[in-house]
């Protein structure tokens, strides 16, 4: 499963796009859509840019797939809609805090949806 258009559009919802890097509230460096590595895995660093919206989406392009990967490691089969939404989780709080959060844990055990969304 991949991240759907609508998921997409939610996270740049989310994040907006910002064509110079800047550090968000946890204090690390930023840029286009919420992207804190580009496609080859090298970090932002102050002072870059990116010339276009286009080049910020298609950033997020060249990284979504490692999110996608981490939301597939828990082994959970999930809904497009359910996908979606943990994928822009992962994006937003990153692969590591994702993989050890309490939301992923309550969904292995199986654990009741509704106390899951709230978890979300």
């Amino acid at each position: 499963m991949k991240i759907s258009e609508r998921g997409l559009n939610l996270i740049k919802e989310f994040e907006g796009c910002k064509l110079a890097a800047y550090q968000c509230p946890a204090g690390i460096w930023t840029i286009g859509i919420g992207s804190t590595h580009y496609g080859d895995g090298t970090p932002v660093t102050k002072n870059r840019t990116l010339p276009t919206e286009k080049a910020a989406i298609a950033l997020l392009a060249a990284t979504i797939g490692q999110y996608e990967k981490a939301v597939h490691a828990m082994g959970v089969e999930l809904t497009q809609n359910e996908f979606d939404a943990l994928v822009c989780l992962c994006y937003n709080i990153g692969a590591g805090n994702f993989a050890s959060s309490t939301l992923v844990k309550m969904l292995k055990a199986g654990d009741n949806k509704a106390e899951i969304a709230k978890q979300l």
